[in-house]
């Protein structure tokens, strides 16, 4: 789920934001480029945590930009099939429910939810049991994927806190 590595990125920095605060600078620039990104090999980059190495610059022809290769550490947050995350619950309705597990959105068809939960529309939608014991809805907290099967489901009710 969450991993900390080390990736590399070539970096270009405008001439204005050379002197004694260029490396400051060039590590604002990379955390602004990288913080928030996804690419399918590693994942969404969570936080930039140090820096590892920065290589000598290379000035482009005309333009007067420089790039430098940057090593970094960073945090990546990578689910994998199969993987059980927390999630919450952002909308409910007759089709499934819609969850987030940090920066993943996650849908959850009504197919992969338990027989003896039903779909209940109203101001607050929601899936319950015939119980009334269980309820999926807007701010519960659950585990992705399936249901369905045993041990899986509400962890955190918000209407009993």
């Amino acid at each position: 789920m969450f991993f900390h590595i080390v990736l590399e990125r070539n970096m270009q920095l405008h001439p204005r934001y050379f002197g004694r605060n260029l490396r400051d600078n060039l590590v604002s620039k990379l955390m602004k480029d990288v913080e928030g990104t996804c690419s399918g090999r590693h994942g969404f980059v969570v936080a930039v945590t140090g820096i590892e190495n920065v290589g000598k610059g290379l000035i482009r022809d005309g333009t007067g930009y420089v790039t430098f290769p940057v090593k970094y550490r960073c945090v990546v947050f990578r689910p994998f099939k199969g993987e059980i995350v927390e999630a919450v619950v952002t909308m409910v309705n007759k089709m499934g429910f819609f969850g987030e597990a940090g920066s993943v959105q996650i849908f959850v068809s009504n197919h992969l939810i338990p027989d003896d939960m039903e779909f209940q529309a109203g101001d607050m939608p929601n899936y319950t049991t015939s119980d009334g014991s269980v309820k999926i809805q807007k701010d519960s907290e659950f585990c992705i994927g399936t249901i369905k099967d045993d041990f899986l489901g509400v962890i955190n009710d918000p209407t009993t806190v």
